[in-house]
């Protein structure tokens, strides 16, 4: 109120005094009121704190923010190894004719840099012919030498090794005995194979 007054009294005065009459009505800021700074932000504003390296281990290496669950693998990010391991142990086979074609598939699955589907080459650079017999459950026990190649004879320890990878070839107990069936490998120039069983 004594601003006012003040003011109604000197209504006349030069403008400089009005200026100053206004500048004492402006009231002092309070000492318990601190400036409040927009520069720095609210605990709302400010950025959530990086994931500790264990928890982004756990979400399989992906950091996962606060408040948003994690979604699970998808479907098609099996791996590899996995899909050769099937085919082994996919199904029971029914008899023999059953088994050869999962004995076959198990020799392509094991030894990939070495095989090929494709059409078999002519002329073929070898054709050893394996006879492998088995344990009951699906080991190797023994492989015979049914037919030497007369040219590139290397490729019957070929063909050996790629048997004993491709092992265990899964359980035949429940097929009549003996327990073995005979593979022949066709192979190309390059020294790659195919089973014919996957020709037929």
């Amino acid at each position: 109120m004594h601003c006012i007054e003040a003011l109604r009294q000197g209504g006349r005065r030069v403008g400089s005094i009005l200026v100053l009459a206004l500048a004492a009505c402006t009231s002092p800021m309070s000492p318990n009121r601190a400036p409040v700074s927009t520069a720095t932000p609210t605990p709302s504003q400010a950025p959530a704190p990086a994931p500790a390296p264990a928890e982004a281990a756990r979400s399989g290496g992906v950091a996962t923010p606060p408040g948003q669950s994690r979604s699970a693998p998808s479907a098609g990010a099996a791996t590899a190894p996995a899909a050769s391991a099937g085919v082994a142990a996919g199904h029971r086979a029914r008899n023999w004719d059953d088994f050869r074609q999962q004995a076959a598939q198990r020799l392509v699955a094991a030894n990939r840099a070495g095989t090929y589907l494709g059409a078999v080459p002519e002329p073929l650079l070898a054709i050893p012919v394996l006879e492998i017999e088995l344990n009951g459950d699906g080991s190797v026990r023994r492989i015979q030498v049914v037919r030497q190649p007369s040219r590139a004879r290397d490729t019957v320890q070929l063909a050996i090794d790629a048997v004993h990878r491709a092992a265990p070839f899964g359980d035949v107990s429940h097929l009549p005995r003996p327990w073995k069936f005979s593979e022949v490998f066709l192979f190309g120039d390059d020294r790659r194979f195919k089973p014919r069983t996957l020709d037929l």
